[in-house]
């Protein structure tokens, strides 16, 4: 499968990202280079604000719709600027603390909650375009996520119907091989890189013992391997939207978490 999925939707959005970050470290480094770097200095200040800031902003992203668009206009700028804007925020932190480790428990919590919101980010953003290309190129059949149990209990049945008066090759066959991969949804991990290995896998035994069955039995065997078939499909399909299901609350709840930490923080730097 090709990597084109990792090229930037908005170029302007990569380019602009990437070139307020060059700027940034090279103005970092001018500066430590001129006087020490200290956080609580004014450029440190500075860029730990700046941090804050865009975290906010981003943080805003889920009532887009809310705030009707502002102040970005639309959503694939929301878009853009929540992953853009999340990613420049941690180079902004690093920037804020001169790349050196945080002092104390509270600054640990506060970094590496930093780190998990922005990583998880864009670990989310690779998923939200892999797995739709895995979809599109690699499965036959769409389903939704709710409904895939019960069309996966309906093959189950329709494989007993087509197993029915088999032979007694064809029957063991069913009995201990088939049969038990039809049970029920069975998500796995593996789906994630593609299904062309798990396909493979799956169908082998179908090969094997065709050879072996009668002509009687070849249509019955075709078919039921058109069902295991179909059945790797809804379980690939389960299992790739389980993922995005499960990747946005290990993303949503540590950025708002995030978010708290961040507002003591400020307020602690104000007022104490």
């Amino acid at each position: 499968m090709s990597w084109s999925f990792l090229r930037p939707k908005r170029r302007t959005w990569f380019v602009g990202a990437v070139s307020v970050g060059v700027v940034s470290i090279a103005l970092f480094a001018g500066l430590a280079w001129w006087a020490p770097w200290s956080p609580g200095r004014i450029w440190g200040l500075t860029f730990g604000t700046l941090a804050a800031v865009v975290f906010v902003v981003d943080g805003l992203y889920p009532l887009r719709r809310r705030l009707m668009g502002w102040p970005f206009g639309t959503a694939q700028r929301w878009l853009q600027f929540h992953i853009y804007g999340g990613a420049l925020a941690l180079l902004f932190v690093l920037i804020h603390v001169g790349f050196s480790l945080p002092n104390g428990q509270f600054g640990w919590w506060l970094f590496g909650l930093t780190l998990w919101s922005i990583v998880s980010g864009l670990v989310g953003v690779g998923l939200q375009k892999w797995i739709p290309s895995v979809l599109a190129s690699q499965l036959s059949i769409e389903a939704l996520y709710e409904r895939i149990p019960e069309m996966s209990d309906r093959l189950q049945a329709e494989a007993d119907t087509v197993a029915r008066g088999a032979s007694d090759l064809l029957e063991r066959f069913y009995s201990g091989e088939i049969r038990p991969s039809l049970a029920g949804v069975t998500p796995s991990w593996s789906f994630l890189p593609g299904i062309s290995g798990d396909r493979e896998r799956r169908l082998a035994p179908f090969r094997n013992v065709a050879q072996f069955v009668s002509e009687d039995d070849q249509d019955r065997l075709k078919d039921l391997e058109a069902i295991v078939t179909e059945k790797l499909e809804l379980d690939a399909q389960y299992s790739l939207q389980r993922a995005l299901r499960l990747w946005l609350p290990l993303h949503l709840f540590p950025a708002m978490a995030l978010l708290g930490l961040l507002a003591v923080h400020i307020l602690a730097v104000l007022y104490l």
